[in-house]
């Protein structure tokens, strides 16, 4: 379990194809210094990936195939920059909301301007997710945690819009996207069980 506070930001070192699988390789300088070991749990752009390996600054993911089918994580290339954070501690305070790492789609960016000092921006996602956001709900966007602005709806999709301070542009990789670019979406934990419990009783 996460909350949505990038820590650290790691740099696509390796990508090796292994049977369908696929091996990441990371360097995350910042994380060299904590104590992480083997069969952890870090979130790297918002997927809840697992510690196979750690040599110094260097850390290794097996994503399989489900990932690779749910994420953009295949797409990635050598030098690419990704969000990372390791596993909330549960009698530690947390600042954002509660993210598990699985991923419901992706968005694609589709307007960026300035507000002030920060930025604002509109993300489009398939009209699955539609009933899933809410304006001031929480949403999780390349593992990074904000808030809502505003849900607007269409025949084939739904957009979200997001503001995003200057702290968060530069700690993580969001103050890089372009128009066009793709961020990996994690709804509300709230909002997933409720839909599913709803779409029982129906």
């Amino acid at each position: 379990m996460f909350t949505g506070i990038v820590e650290a930001r790691g740099e696509v070192a390796l990508m090796t194809r292994q049977g369908g699988d696929l091996c990441l390789g990371l360097y995350a300088s910042v994380l060299e210094k904590e104590v992480v070991r083997v069969g952890e749990s870090i979130s790297v752009n918002g997927a809840c990936l697992t510690v196979v390996k750690q040599d110094g600054a260097r850390f290794d993911f097996d994503i399989s195939l489900e990932t690779l089918d749910r994420t953009n994580l295949g797409a990635l290339e050598i030098g690419d920059l990704v969000n990372l954070e390791r596993a909330m501690i549960y009698n530690d305070r947390y600042s954002g909301h509660l993210v598990s790492g699985h991923v419901d789609g992706i968005a694609t960016l589709v307007d960026r301007r300035a507000a002030a000092r920060s930025e604002c921006m509109i993300f489009r996602c398939k009209r699955t997710l539609a009933q899933l956001f809410a304006e001031k709900g929480s949403v999780a966007l390349d593992g990074v945690s904000l808030t809502i602005n505003k849900v607007s709806d269409s025949t084939s999709a739904v957009d979200i819009e997001v503001n995003i301070v200057p702290h968060t542009l530069t700690v993580t990789t969001l103050g890089s996207l372009e128009s066009g670019d793709s961020v990996h979406v994690e709804v509300d934990l709230v909002a997933r069980y409720l839909k599913r419990l709803w779409d029982c009783q129906r």
